[in-house]
């Protein structure tokens, strides 16, 4: 499948972006818990970003550079990100430090991502850089770790040489889910060529440009790219909600979407299955959502039961099914692979589940498949076999992209680049399968379950799990293991007990219940686990892999205790290591 012809990007890098959207009169506005608004426009994003540029560059920031970002959502973090841009360095957003319960996994991942892309200095805020130091310590960059309330001291920075399209603009992490993350490094071309994208699929209306509101991380390509970036791009009008805001009041989100008349709005699946089961009517009184046309859902695999409950729920409020657009995309291809046609809704295949596991063929059956889409403008999508042929319209296979936003690479991982990317085809380490024009994602090949010969997406079981007494909501995997004595591979469900006092003796026996009345296999072992245990990539998704690797090695064990008396311990903890860098360095 290959999509339309590719439009020319407006721009030839990031940094030209910014400069054109300072001409204008859009802005970011960020909208805190107690729904109280701040607008910057780009005229004083820009500005900042140039105090900012010359803030790092008198720290000893240089071209090519890299800097990790690790901050919230905020305008600190405007100022950072595209102070480094302008200042000819290639800015690393990373995420901050969000379970207290977890901070020695937090350090070592935050300290292996350093050293993976050498970062030469860190940006932090206050809160951020309390609970920092001993990832700082383990990695030792040569600037440190810099506040981000300095880089408003500087004068405007004289304007740097422009960067070409062929140079590093960002690298951003993958996901991190079935492996350690990996540095993806995306060239100003790559971006370009997304942004230009993105706004084809997303035109004005009426004139005006797209609306936005997003609780988006910004760390993350979604929040970073299809939301921040193309806000500059367009440019258009953003409002952005802290993550740690939406998850703590969901309403937020429908409210600023209501407030703000917004157009689009981007989550992954889970975003939508919070809001359907936390937000109550009383919480949207007045509020009307039919200003939302576009309603785009991606990240995982997407559940149409969830999609429908997000429909149904907010429909008295003016919530249009039709907006729903489900998409495909990854980091090693900037963003977007495939985009559900705006104004259609959801569609899905059903498939035969015994046929789909035994053979790899979309037979039609009851498990609904949700589409992806079709291409996005100059991209092509293929499914192929493991003798790297194609495979015919509903057979599964791996699904290869090609396009002008696949990545240049994995940063200083020529390997792992290899392994994944050859004549600039990527292989996404995803199954699917081709139907009438368009994508339909089964999972990640590495977390397939043999049982039986038979090969399962975890989905599949995972699935049935929906409303099982007891069962924290999306926090279960499914996965393969060979228990001892046992011949072949098995059926193992972890699950997360859940909050409200569920997770009673009966908890597993419901759960082996639900999994063969709806797929026929009975699970050999079923582990009920504390709220939180399961481990999680930065942006929320399950790293089954990880999981079934700690289950094996006896380490899964719930989050440490948080509290005041925590936060302090750990606050000292980091300060006494930032207190031996500072020593170390004669400084």
């Amino acid at each position: 499948m290959i999509g339309p012809p590719a439009p020319a990007p407006r721009h030839p890098t990031v940094n030209a972006a910014l400069a054109a959207a300072a001409a204008g009169d859009a802005a970011i506005t960020f909208v805190d818990l107690a729904e109280r608004e701040t607008a910057i426009p780009f005229t004083e994003v820009h500005a900042r970003a140039r105090r900012a540029a010359a803030v790092l560059a008198a720290h000893g920031v240089e071209r090519g550079d890299r800097v990790a970002i690790v901050l919230p959502t905020s305008p600190a973090f405007l100022d950072a990100f595209f102070g480094v841009l302008l200042a000819g360095a290639v800015p690393v957003p990373l995420y901050p430090p969000l379970r207290l319960g977890r901070l020695p996994e937090y350090h070592a991942a935050t300290a292996a991502m350093l050293t993976a892309v050498a970062a030469r200095l860190v940006v932090a805020d206050g809160r951020t850089r309390v609970l920092l130091g001993p990832a700082v310590e383990l990695a030792r960059p040569p600037l440190g770790c810099l506040r981000a309330d300095r880089l408003a001291a500087g004068g405007a920075a004289a304007p740097g040489a422009e960067p070409r399209p062929a140079d590093l603009a960002l690298i951003q992490f993958s996901s991190g889910s079935t492996a350690d993350p990996k540095p993806v490094a995306l060239s100003h071309a790559n971006v370009m060529a997304q942004l230009a994208v993105l706004a084809a699929l997303l035109p004005p209306e009426g004139g005006a440009p797209q609306m936005g509101v997003s609780w988006l991380p910004l760390y993350h390509d979604m929040g970073l790219i299809g939301c921040l970036l193309l806000a500059v791009y367009v440019p258009g009008p953003l409002a952005l909600i802290p993550p740690e805001n939406f998850l703590a009041r969901p309403a937020l989100w429908l409210r600023a979407v209501a407030r703000h008349r917004a157009t689009v709005s981007v989550a992954p699946s889970f975003g939508y299955e919070v809001a359907a089961k936390r937000v109550r009517d009383e919480e949207l009184a007045g509020c009307d959502l039919s200003s939302w046309r576009l309603a785009v859902c991606g990240a995982e695999p997407v559940p149409l039961a969830g999609l429908e409950r997000f429909a149904d729920h907010f429909a008295g409020h003016g919530f249009d099914r039709r907006a729903l657009c489900p998409v495909y995309g990854l980091a090693e291809a900037t963003l977007a692979v495939t985009f559900t046609p705006p104004g259609r809704g959801p569609a899905a295949l059903g498939v035969d589940p015994v046929r789909l596991a035994a053979a790899g063929e979309a037979a039609p059956g009851p498990r609904p498949i949700v589409s992806m889409g079709a291409p996005v403008p100059g991209t092509e999508v293929q499914v192929r076999g493991e003798d790297g042929r194609e495979r015919p319209e509903r057979v599964v296979g791996r699904i290869v992209v090609r396009g002008p936003s696949v990545m240049t690479g994995y940063f200083g991982r020529p390997d792992a680049t290899a392994a994944v990317l050859a004549g600039g085809v990527l292989d996404t380490g995803d199954l699917g399968f081709v139907a009438g024009g368009e994508l339909y994602v089964c999972g990640r090949a590495k977390d397939v379950v043999v049982v039986r010969g038979a090969n399962h997406a975890p989905q599949e079981f995972e699935e049935c799990l929906t409303g099982v007494a007891g069962v924290r909501t999306g926090c279960a995997v499914a996965l393969g293991f060979v228990p001892d004595g046992v011949s072949g591979e098995q059926l193992l469900v972890l699950a997360e007990r859940s909050r409200d006092g569920g997770g009673d003796d009966g908890t597993a026996d419901r759960i082996r219940r639900a999994v063969v009345e709806r797929t026929g296999i009975l699970p050999h072992t079923v582990r009920l686990l504390a709220p939180g245990t399961l481990p999680r990539t930065s942006s929320g998704k399950l790293r089954r892999a990880e999981a079934l690797r700690r289950f094996l090695a006896g380490e899964l064990t719930p989050p440490g205790p948080t509290g005041r008396a925590r936060l302090a311990v750990a606050a000292a903890r980091s300060a006494f290591a930032f207190a031996r860098v500072r020593w170390s360095h004669g400084r």
